[in-house]
């Protein structure tokens, strides 16, 4: 036996390496400053030096809208897992199971009911971090329950996409849920009721072409990629060189697209103020038309 595995516990600890976890730190896509994980968490994922906004998990997203201990999650329907029994490089089933396991959610949606400034909401929120937030028939029905939970609550509803587009392991059943999530944003409208989207990064594919951009008021985080196709396949397609900031949701804004670019520390006092205004202020509105009129004063001849 060698020498070296008699070594004393407290000589061994002197000398041995300590488990320093390699998730401490993180890179800035933008500005590439390193930046330590609880100062990010802190500030809700956004580089203190550049302003980049990273992505968000789903969970997070509720508890940055959602006055404190206000809210609760949504139970969405269960889904046939792979309809198409698909198979690439991997099942779609294996696929979904590594994702569910490492990320601990069902899906790529996360819905949920609460106050914004104690007013009432319904709020669904996509997890990039399933299968790129991809829509498959799962995303698509939970977003019909929770546009229904707004119309049976009286209340607006508001939904943060971030995906890829259609989910390609579900095929037809994924592209059908195009016109099934643009079937409950009119179910809301019909309501009489406030749609509001956000927009972040990133949104494209079949989520923009549907839902995505039929928001009463559309907003974006910055820099947020927000499109149908890639920009190289545009180029490659037009032949021509896209302008700088191409599907940014900057060169959106600028071009009437979405209505507002806003900061993701803002975000919550700007949904405020717009559900105020589109909801209390109406209200008052509307009471105020219901009122009798005032009657005309007595002008008669004085005694």
């Amino acid at each position: 036996m060698s020498w070296l595995t008699n070594i004393p516990p407290k000589i061994r600890a002197l000398v041995s390496k300590p488990d320093v976890p390699d998730n401490l730190w993180q890179k800035c896509p933008a500005c590439e400053q390193m930046i330590f994980h609880r100062e990010l968490d802190a500030n809700l994922q956004v580089c203190p030096g550049c302003g980049h906004h990273m992505r968000l998990s789903a969970e997070t997203r509720l508890k940055t809208v959602f006055d404190e201990d206000s809210w609760e999650k949504l139970e969405l329907p269960k889904v046939v897992s792979d309809p198409l029994k698909f198979r690439d490089r991997k099942r779609y089933s294996d696929r979904l199971k590594e994702t569910r396991s490492s990320t601990g959610e069902t899906d790529a949606i996360m819905a949920a009911e609460g106050k914004i400034g104690g007013m009432g909401a319904v709020v669904a929120v996509f997890n990039f971090a399933f299968m790129g937030g991809s829509m498959g028939i799962a995303v698509g029905e939970g977003i019909l329950v929770a546009a229904r939970r707004a119309v049976e609550k009286g209340v607006p509803f508001l939904i943060f996409p971030s995906s890829g587009g259609a989910r390609m392991q579900e095929g037809i059943l994924s592209l059908m849920q195009m016109p099934r999530t643009t079937i409950a944003v009119q179910e809301v409208r019909e309501a009489g009721l406030p749609y509001i989207v956000v927009l972040t990064d990133p949104t494209t594919g079949g989520v923009t072409a549907s839902f995505a951009m039929l928001g009463d008021i559309a907003i974006a985080e910055p820099g947020a990629v927000i499109g149908f196709a890639g920009a190289r396949v545009i180029e490659d397609t037009i032949r021509e060189k896209l302008p700088d900031g191409f599907q940014r949701a900057e060169y959106l804004y600028d071009h009437g697209m979405v209505d507002m670019v806003v900061k993701r520390h803002d975000m919550r006092e700007t949904l405020i103020r717009i559900i105020d205004l589109l909801v209390n202020r109406r209200e008052n509105s509307a009471a105020s038309a219901r009122l009798p009129a005032p009657e005309a004063a007595e002008t008669g001849p004085a005694e």
